[in-house]
């Protein structure tokens, strides 16, 4: 009888133990732990968005931007898990379009060597190809931007990963895809995350149409330092979104962070400059635009170029974006947040470059793809029309299977994309959210034009209400503070504190509760204004002679 045969069957049946030891042996723990931390830092940019997209916004719009960011990670976490992966990177679909179901709720997605990279395996390939997606859709989420509602969004955001991110991640990165095939050079996402988020931005815009003018007029930034902190937050993650790109702690990945350094840096000094130019001051807001663009366009080249080709990059992609900017008003599109010039030109510029300074010894440092072509640096000068033709096909589909998605979703009743104008007006934070990003009072140079009236103790103290006693005693506290006096007394009602009305405007003024927002209408000096929310509105100040005060 054979040795087999006499082996114990419990003997001939490895123990679990043993093979999750196999499996993690196959892999080299410093590759491991290095990508499982750029997938981390990759998650970090989404606080990186949201500061950003907050500061930029006016401040009676500025926390729905944060939680549109915040609501569409969530989605796209259970979406990538649900079949967003499969979609994307299913390795037996052979279409060359989209992925199958191979890999449906990351079944069989385990110790496998990934599709990516044979240095690391597909479970964690597969959380960093996440945290691509959840950046993705952050991006996007800028084109809600004032006016956008933020539920049918999260609804579009399924929606949009099923039918334009997978498909477009699988043209470039799946071994079968059509892109991949081609030899498409694109090392970190200019076709899935800068120009799908870019092009579909502006489509998702042009759906939602233009805001009014009154909005449009004199708007600027709320919070500059909340700009800066989203920059330098995003500026961070992103050198986890480009080095680990390269799939293993190796040469390759430092190229990429040095090359996104480079980029960046020049970058924000170009558009920096370009602003100086006009404006005679020098703009943090246009420091950071700049930034962001040259870290749009290392997505795709940082590691493929050498380091001087980077610093070139970093120059032009400052001075075209910052002149992208005029697209908006040529297109009529109310891109606010600039995603089109940013982001969708950033990464196509990106995408050019590699066809033009992709070297193939650059490539070849993550001892894995030793074999590419590179681009006009190596005489392979078909590169050229292969990008040119990915980035066609990337911006034509994301263009219009996002608009086609919008129009088709906001025919659906309770989903329409937009907001009414009088919530437009009010601001999205108090007509969506319920909640401010910034919930404080402004207060006018001369205070007491905000103060409750000073009462001797002998005439007044005995009829208020204890609540509104630490206002009549002379110290008063400033409306919506609600450690002294709460604003039902201030104003309002028999018992209420009276206030004192604005000098040389009128007989009255009005006390809107809500964010800023609201409109109030007074006679006489007692005012009363209707809004919604729980803070005293600013007044507007108004002609001589005005008897009604305005808080908007």
């Amino acid at each position: 009888m054979s040795q087999a045969a006499d082996t114990p069957l419990s003997s001939r049946i490895p123990h679990p133990a043993l093979a999750l030891r196999d499996a993690n042996s196959q892999f080299d723990g410093g590759d491991v732990s290095f990508i499982a931390v750029c997938g981390i830092l990759v998650f970090f940019m989404i606080p990186g968005v949201a500061f950003l997209y907050s500061g930029l916004s006016r401040r009676k719009s500025a926390l729905s931007l944060v939680w549109a960011v915040a609501a569409s990670n969530a989605v796209v976490i259970f979406q990538w898990w649900f079949w967003g992966y499969s979609l994307a990177f299913s390795p037996t679909a052979t279409n060359g379009y989209i992925g199958d179901l191979r890999s449906f709720a990351l079944r069989k997605v385990l110790g496998d060597p990934s599709p990516g990279s044979p240095l690391v395996p597909e479970l964690l390939y597969s959380f960093y190809q996440m945290e691509f997606a959840c950046v993705t859709v952050a991006i996007l989420m800028g084109a809600l931007a004032e006016r956008g509602r933020v539920f049918p969004a999260m609804v579009f955001t399924f929606i949009w990963m099923t039918v334009v991110y997978c498909p477009i991640a699988c043209w470039a990165w799946n071994t079968n895809g059509w892109g991949f095939k081609w030899g498409v050079l694109d090392y970190a996402g200019g076709g899935p995350v800068e120009i799908a988020s870019g092009i579909s931005g502006l489509a998702y815009s042009w759906a939602l149409g233009r805001r009014s003018e009154r909005e449009l007029r004199n708007f600027r930034p709320h919070n500059v330092s909340l700009v800066g902190l989203g920059t330098f937050v995003l500026w961070f993650g992103w050198l986890g979104f480009n080095g680990g790109s390269a799939f293993g702690a190796n040469l390759r990945a430092i190229v990429a962070i040095w090359n996104s350094m480079l980029a960046a840096a020049m970058s924000g000094i170009v558009w920096c400059l370009l602003d100086f130019r006009i404006e005679r001051k020098w703009s943090m807001v246009g420091f950071c635009s700049g930034t962001i663009a040259g870290l749009v366009a290392a997505t795709p080249a940082s590691g493929y170029i050498p380091q001087w080709a980077a610093l070139v990059m970093g120059i032009v992609v400052g001075a075209v974006s910052n002149y992208s900017t005029k697209l908006k008003y040529i297109l009529r599109i109310d891109d606010a947040l600039d995603l089109c010039a940013e982001h969708a030109i950033g990464g196509m510029l990106g995408l050019l470059f590699n066809a033009l300074f992709a070297d193939s010894a650059i490539i070849a440092l993550d001892g894995v793809n030793t074999n590419a072509a590179g681009g006009w640096l190596n005489h392979n000068w078909k590169q050229l029309y292969v990008q040119i033709a990915y980035i066609a096909a990337c911006t034509a589909y994301s263009f219009v299977v996002t608009a086609a998605i919008a129009r088709a979703l906001d025919c659906v009743p309770t989903l329409h994309l937009r907001a009414t104008p009088e919530e437009e007006m009010l601001g999205m934070d108090d007509a969506e959210i319920g909640e401010f990003a910034s919930d404080y009072i402004e207060v006018r140079r001369d205070y007491l034009d905000w103060s409750p009236l000073y009462h001797a103790k002998s005439e007044t103290e005995s009829d208020m209400p204890p609540s509104t006693k630490a206002g009549a005693a002379g110290n008063a506290p400033a409306a919506g503070d609600r450690h002294g006096v709460p604003d039902a007394d201030l104003g309002h009602g028999p018992d209420a504190v009276p206030m004192r009305p604005l000098k040389g405007h009128g007989n009255g003024h009005g006390n809107g509760h809500g964010n800023g927002n609201g409109n109030g209408n007074g006679n006489g000096g007692d005012a009363n204004g209707k809004a919604n929310g729980g803070a005293l509105a600013p007044i507007l100040e108004k002609a001589e002679g005005g008897k009604d005060g305005a808080a908007s």
